[in-house]
């Protein structure tokens, strides 16, 4: 998985709370094929009418944010059901970090895993990043390090948890994770045998 560490990179602001996963990708496209790519359907019913064509002042389909790798929405993204569709969707489309004041867990917990940042800011820092994106700036810069939003002269604090963090920064998943912690299960292993060798099966003649 790619580490994410710092983004710069065009943001397009998504002024909805409550956008759910049903929305993100809608049920009847998790029949294809995840290699043909699930970025054609995000946020589908939203951006296309019902014949299929371009609602032209849909955010993502404006010209200026239609390449954009940061989402900034409103609370409560990611909420519903566990389909981590939902999170192929979005990082097939070229998203790579989505900020807003809460997060579905499930969903915020599948976008860590799949190298998606859900950076997590206070409401009024969100709006103000909305209103900021909607006027004339469509880039931000994204620091993982410092937890920091920045454009021009703004600078947002964001907040992930202390775990999701070390995991993206190092591009692991929960095998590498659990991999890097292999010289301390190693000796709590051999600790723990001497401590109670008859909790460990003897083994056949």
């Amino acid at each position: 998985m790619q580490p994410f560490q710092r983004l710069a990179a065009t943001a397009c602001p998504l002024p909805y709370a409550n956008i759910d996963t049903d929305q993100l990708i809608p049920a009847r496209f998790m029949k294809r094929s995840r290699a043909e790519g699930y970025g054609g359907y995000l946020l589908h019913d939203m951006r296309f009418s019902g014949d299929n064509v371009e609602i032209s002042d849909f955010p993502l389909n404006r010209p200026r944010h239609r390449n954009a790798q940061i989402l900034v929405a409103r609370r409560n993204f990611g909420a519903g059901s566990s389909r981590e569709a939902a999170v192929y969707a979005l990082v097939d489309y070229g998203i790579r970090c989505v900020i807003a004041p809460s997060f579905g867990d499930i969903f915020a917990s599948n976008s860590v895993n799949n190298g998606l940042l859900p950076a997590r800011v206070d409401e009024r820092d969100a709006e103000t990043l909305i209103r900021l994106l909607e006027a004339n700036d469509t880039m931000l810069i994204v620091d993982l390090m410092e937890q920091m939003i920045s454009a021009g002269g703004l600078s947002v604090p964001f907040n992930i948890d202390p775990v999701w963090r070390m995991k993206l920064l190092n591009g692991w998943d929960d095998i590498d994770l659990t991999i890097n912690q292999a010289d301390a299960i190693t000796r709590f292993r051999a600790d723990d045998l001497s401590r109670r060798p008859w909790a460990v099966p003897r083994t056949a003649c």
